[in-house]
């Protein structure tokens, strides 16, 4: 069938076979529906443009198909091509969940010298689930993302074919628009506060070959959350109403436990440490969701007379939660996520 479909390529486009420096077409077959994905290189001096590729290609074949690369070659033939063979192959091994973590570099200087609100700030916080919602809306195949404190995960969906799974093409993507957004929304949140550096995040990529690995690595951020914002919410107490000087008071909670800052918490401050926001003791969750919204649209009635119509449309949107993402409930509640994948 592929072979059939090339024949039918070469003939819409009406050029002859020996022009390709590269053809390959594929197809991918998955929750009931089949992709086919062209990757065409063409020789040097083919005057062949993209759009016109799309047109007389796709529009006339009777195949669906998804440009994945189209690419006329300057360096074709010449004796600097042979520098290609230097770039490493890094594309991610298949049937693996994709997870792209970023974390802020230096985040406490940024935070001290941005005068952030102690132990939590809600205005930073938002800042950060801003910038992770727009990059879910440029990156469709993230199904979910986690974020706390200065961190953001990013989770693809395991059969993501993005950038053809090459890890540093994913990473350094994700890492410079998350960056971008942190600047270019900063003014919303901080619209009193000047941005005296710009801002920089690490990324990194691991794979997690099964649903369960990748439902531990959930769990491990989470609990980190829940581990750091205790100690931090003792701590600024003990600085902040206690009287303690920062070294004070990071010896008064050195080997301590839980139990301990929340009995500090309690006894000495009357802090319920369980009636803290969830924002700040369970993290950001992002999913996608349609939900419904109300319209507004303006009809000329049976009396002639222009009337305000109301309507409800169901949207997709990228919705926050902050919900325990540790035990059973949440992947029930939201078995979309791995049921595809049982």
């Amino acid at each position: 069938m592929l072979q059939k479909q090339k024949h039918i390529l070469l003939r819409n486009v009406a050029i002859r076979p020996n022009l390709f420096q590269f053809l390959r077409l594929t197809t991918r077959t998955g929750n009931g529906t089949t992709r086919r994905s062209i990757t065409a290189v063409f020789k040097p001096n083919t005057n062949l443009s993209r759009s016109e590729f799309v047109s007389r290609v796709i529009g006339r074949s009777c195949y669906y198909f998804e440009i994945k690369h189209f690419n006329i070659s300057s360096m074709a033939q010449s004796k600097f091509e042979y520098v290609r063979k230097f770039e490493s192959d890094d594309r991610c091994l298949p049937n693996c969940w994709m997870v792209v973590r970023l974390d802020g570099k230096g985040f406490h200087k940024l935070s001290s010298e941005h005068d952030y609100d102690k132990p939590n700030d809600s205005r930073a916080l938002a800042l950060m689930t801003k910038s992770a919602v727009r990059v879910m809306e440029e990156f469709n195949e993230i199904c979910l993302a986690y974020g706390q404190s200065d961190e953001y995960s990013f989770v693809f969906k395991k059969d993501s074919e993005l950038y053809n799974r090459r890890k540093t093409k994913i990473e350094t993507n994700i890492c410079s628009l998350f960056s971008s957004s942190f600047v270019y929304y900063w003014s919303n949140f901080f619209p009193q506060t000047y941005l005296k550096y710009p801002p920089s995040f690490d990324g990194r990529v691991v794979l997690y070959p099964t649903n369960q690995n990748l439902r531990d690595y959930l769990s491990w951020r989470q609990a980190d959350c829940h581990i750091n914002n205790l100690y931090n919410t003792a701590f600024w107490a003990l600085v902040q109403q206690g009287g303690y000087s920062p070294s004070k008071a990071e010896e008064r909670l050195r080997g301590t436990v839980a139990s301990d800052k929340n009995e500090i918490l309690f006894s000495e401050f009357g802090i319920n440490y369980n009636n803290l926001p969830e924002l700040y003791r369970k993290g950001t969750i992002l999913l996608r969701r349609k939900v419904e919204q109300e319209h507004e649209k303006n009809v000329v009635g049976q009396n002639g007379m222009v009337e305000t119509q109301r309507y409800t449309k169901r949207r997709m949107t990228i919705l926050p939660l902050n919900v325990d993402i540790i035990g059973d409930k949440f992947w029930e509640e939201n078995n979309d996520i791995l049921g595809s994948y049982m």
